[in-house]
């Protein structure tokens, strides 16, 4: 399925899954959906992705995270990921930022 998405398209979806996959293993949170570009654009050079402005939801609450995503060329597969989480996003942020 992936493959049927543009490049760019596949680079951000590969990237909020892994975004997923690692933030679960936190026992604390359990993602329900992820966005790495949420709350602002990531910067990308080559196969590599990072930015500030991810958001994740977990337990009915949307929270930040920064990111850095490294893939391979044609953007299939996760070669490297580190994220680190930050404060929730209130509630009041949310429908300007896309989040449902």
């Amino acid at each position: 399925m992936l493959k049927q998405l543009d490049p760019d398209a596949r680079f951000e979806q590969v990237c909020d899954l892994e975004a997923m996959k690692h933030i679960s293993k936190d026992k604390t949170y359990r993602p329900e959906r992820s966005m790495v570009s949420a709350l602002s654009h990531p910067k990308v050079a080559n196969a590599t992705m990072s930015g500030t402005g991810g958001a994740f939801k977990s337990k009915g609450q949307w929270y930040q995270f920064s990111f850095k995503c490294e893939t391979s060329p044609d953007h299939m597969k996760v070669q490297a990921f580190s994220f680190q989480i930050g404060e929730p996003i209130p509630q009041e942020q949310w429908e300007a930022n896309g989040l449902y």
